[in-house]
C-alpha cells in the first residue's frame, strides 16, 4: 500500500470535510439526543488554523486523501497532579470505503512517533462507547483506559 502521511493543505480541505462528515453522520446516529447533523463539521477558518498550525494531518493513498487525524497539545499542572504535556488526539476519521486496511494505525503511528520526537508524555484520545471498531483498533495499539465518562439522562 503506497500510504503516505503528511501534514494537510489548502487542496485536501473538500477531501477531509467529506471523511468528517462521514464520521460526524455515525455520532448523530448513533446519540441524536447529543449530536446533530452539521455542515461543514470543520469550517473553513477552523480547518485552515488546524492546517497553518500544523495539527492536521492526512492519509494519502495513491493521491487521495483517505483519512485525517488532528490534534492539540495539552500542558496539565495542579496542585493534585503530576505536570504532563499531551498530545491529545482531537479526531481520528478515515474513508469509509477504506477502514480496516491499516490507515487509522499508521496515522496513530505517526502521532506515537511525534509524541517521542517532542519528548512528550503522552499520548491521549477519547472514543465514542458507540463506536466499538475505533475501541478494538486503540485497544489493539495498546491504548487503555484512562476515564470513564458516566451519564444520567
Amino acid at each position: 500500500m503506497n500510504l503516505q502521511i503528511r501534514c494537510a493543505e489548502a487542496a485536501d480541505y473538500d477531501s477531509t470535510e467529506a471523511i468528517m462528515q462521514q464520521v460526524h453522520a455515525m455520532h448523530v446516529h448513533w446519540r441524536p439526543d447529543i449530536y446533530k447533523p452539521a455542515a461543514p463539521v470543520y469550517s473553513k477558518a477552523y480547518y485552515d488554523k488546524l492546517m497553518c498550525e500544523k495539527r492536521l494531518l492526512v492519509a494519502e493513498l495513491d493521491g487521495q486523501v483517505v483519512g485525517l487525524l488532528s490534534f492539540v497539545y495539552r500542558h496539565v499542572e495542579s496542585d493534585k497532579q503530576v505536570t504532563r504535556n499531551i498530545l491529545f488526539v482531537d479526531d481520528l476519521a478515515v474513508k469509509e470505503a477504506f477502514r480496516g486496511r491499516g490507515i487509522g494505525s499508521r496515522l496513530l503511528a505517526f502521532a506515537r512517533d511525534k509524541v517521542q520526537q517532542e519528548h512528550l508524555d503522552g499520548l491521549e484520545l477519547q472514543v465514542n462507547a458507540m463506536n466499538h471498531a475505533a475501541r478494538k483498533l486503540y485497544e489493539k495499539l495498546g491504548f487503555t483506559e484512562k476515564s470513564i465518562n458516566l451519564e444520567l439522562r
